[in-house]
């Protein structure tokens, strides 16, 4: 086999792991939208760019056939791939959504390295002791009633600590928080405003379920990268669904 050969063999095999993996990110860690809403697509492009590019590259430089110690090279490019292909999905996985906290007037979207194995541990119910592996899961988050605890939890904020969504021992069932959520909502037509551009889009989301521009409210949510917008049930406060629409643009034009 000539060398360009198995440079060949080895990029097509470097291939389908990085796809294989790839689509387990995708369909199961970062379900649509939250991969492109967390960040995560810079950070893909380059584990797999790395994987697909080290392994062959360095394979054409080294092999020939019937040389000398050529599987004990191989046996290193394949474990430094290896090495490369697992510290970047190890960053990846690290960066994964896994709650989705609805507090005061926004949802936000929480990755586990935000999420201590101390504060896991304090969670008020056992379901929310372990971090999601399928997308995030929907709680809210209640402020201390203890003055003092409100004022520790503003200045950890401001100053960049954790916030009252880092903190699941504050966290509650959704349904304790929709009411106030639901008064904080804003009603479909000042989206329309916000984004008049996107009213196809908007109008199939809501055809897709069979819904009105009166059956639907939104708030924001925030993501580490690109923010969204949750939509919400109109009577209930229940969530919909997200869109990729920016939820701050034009705020106050669109009062």
């Amino acid at each position: 086999m000539s060398r360009w050969k198995a440079a060949a063999l080895h990029f097509c095999i470097s291939i389908v792991i990085a796809g294989a993996a790839s689509g387990l990110l995708l369909g199961v860690w970062y379900p649509p939208p939250y991969f492109h809403a967390g960040g995560a697509a810079k950070l893909l492009i380059l584990v797999v760019g790395v994987d697909i590019s080290i392994g062959p590259l360095l394979t054409l430089l080294v092999f020939k056939s019937g040389k000398r110690g050529l599987k004990f090279d191989l046996a290193v490019i394949g474990v430094l791939q290896a090495a490369a292909l697992v510290y970047g999905f190890h960053v990846l996985v690290q960066s994964r959504p896994v709650f989705m906290v609805a507090t005061v007037d926004r949802f936000v979207i929480v990755a586990a390295e935000n999420i201590t194995p101390s504060d896991l541990a304090k969670a008020s119910r056992p379901g929310w002791r372990h971090l999601s592996w399928t997308g995030p899961t929907l709680v809210g988050a209640v402020l201390p009633t203890n003055e003092k605890q409100r004022e520790a939890l503003m200045f950890s904020s401001l100053k960049g600590g954790k916030d009252i969504q880092d903190l699941p021992e504050r966290y509650v069932l959704y349904t304790e928080v929709a009411p106030a959520m639901l008064k904080r909502a804003y009603p479909l037509r000042r989206l329309h405003k916000m984004h008049p551009q996107a009213a196809g889009e908007i109008s199939r989301w809501l055809a897709k379920r069979h819904l009105r521009d009166d059956d639907v409210v939104w708030l924001p949510i925030q993501a580490r990268r690109w923010d969204m917008v949750m939509m919400m049930d109109a009577k209930t406060g229940q969530p919909l669904g997200p869109i990729p629409l920016d939820p701050w643009v034009h705020v106050s034009a669109a009062e």
